[in-house]
């Protein structure tokens, strides 16, 4: 079992930035894929970006990539989604996610564990 919280999420205007963390416990997290994904209301949940705990190798999805980073924390055990040049189309529940699959994944369903959510909202 892993266990993911996410913190971080508020309010912030167009142009700004954001740090969203994701903390992750329990049993061989560390060999994990870690992913971001994010859902806006009404709207299907889509892939952000995605880290492999082991290697440190990313992927990003189209509407951020160049915007936004990935990184890992090993110390703190803590994920981190650096988000810049926020649009109000950012805005949505942003989802920490774990999956043991050896490779990064834009696919919700290659991933096991998923945080609560936080929300991020840019205001225009």
């Amino acid at each position: 079992q892993v266990q993911l919280v996410e913190s971080g999420g508020g309010l912030v205007q167009a142009g700004g930035s954001l740090r969203v963390s994701c903390a992750a416990s329990g049993r061989n997290f560390r060999s994990y894929t870690m992913g971001w994904f994010r859902q806006a209301p009404g709207k299907e949940r889509e892939f952000v970006a995605a880290i492999i705990w082991s290697t440190g190798s990313t992927y990003y999805g189209g509407s951020v990539k160049g915007r936004f980073t990935v990184s890992i924390d090993n110390a703190k055990n803590t994920v981190y989604l650096q988000m810049n040049s926020l649009k109000p189309e950012d805005t949505a529940v942003y989802y920490c996610a774990a999956g043991n699959i050896g490779r990064v994944s834009s696919m919700v369903t290659a991933y096991n564990y998923w945080g609560q959510g936080t929300q991020v909202t840019v205001s225009s």
